[in-house]
């Protein structure tokens, strides 16, 4: 039986919740949806402009939204805070300053917090940012896999899977190359499976990135 399903979809209201967390009338529903998206993408796009290039990667775990009738709550979840800015409050008011900007409204106001994951390469998205980190830096693909699931394996997960597609190594027709350690059980719903899916742009195109990461749970 092949996967067609998300695995964090899937998974919802067992061992994987929201990161959106509201509600509205069905007419409004499209319009709050894309607000988040934009909220999150700009947040995304103002922390890879200050990014420092001697420190690396970001590595934003995941951004989690919180909506009330005047307060718009987003906490962002971040591997190394440190890497935001010199000063993490300056940083802080910076980032909601440049957001604010873009959604303006006088009924409700923006609050911005930072939440440091403890370990950061248990965290697919951390892991995917440093894998394209890599394959940017002309490492190969199969090296950049393995040093992945060493930093995972340091971490308390049981398994993980890896799969990069593309023209992989700029050949011209593309593949897919995937590598796994553990157990990855995806088709067990109470399973606690982390998963994400991110897109890289190469000198040969778009590469795609997903991972699997099989967490302490229950079976």
């Amino acid at each position: 039986m092949g996967q067609k399903i998300n695995p964090l979809g899937f998974r919802l209201g067992t061992t994987q919740h929201h990161h959106s967390f509201w509600f509205a009338q069905p007419k409004n529903y499209s319009a709050g949806l894309e607000e988040d998206e934009k909220i999150r993408n700009c947040i995304k796009n103002y922390v890879q402009k200050n990014r420092r290039i001697s420190s690396g990667f970001e590595g934003i775990a995941r951004i989690e939204i919180k909506k009330k009738i005047d307060l718009i709550q987003v906490i962002i979840y971040i591997g190394f805070p440190n890497l935001l800015t010199e000063g993490q409050t300056r940083g802080i008011e910076e980032l909601q300053t440049n957001v604010q900007k873009e959604f303006y409204s006088v009924n409700r106001k923006l609050n911005i917090a930072i939440t440091r994951v403890e370990k950061p390469y248990g965290q697919p998205n951390i892991l995917a940012e440093y894998i394209a980190l890599q394959l940017k830096n002309r490492v190969s693909f199969r090296k950049a896999m393995k040093k992945a699931i060493e930093l995972t394996e340091q971490t308390d997960t049981k398994g993980i899977k890896v799969q990069i597609a593309g023209r992989i190594d700029g050949k011209e027709i593309a593949r897919v190359e995937w590598i796994r350690e553990g157990r990855v059980p995806l088709q067990t719903i109470h399973a606690k499976i982390d998963y994400c899916c991110y897109p890289i742009r190469t000198i040969y195109g778009v590469l795609g990135i997903k991972i699997w990461i099989f967490m302490d749970g229950e079976e």
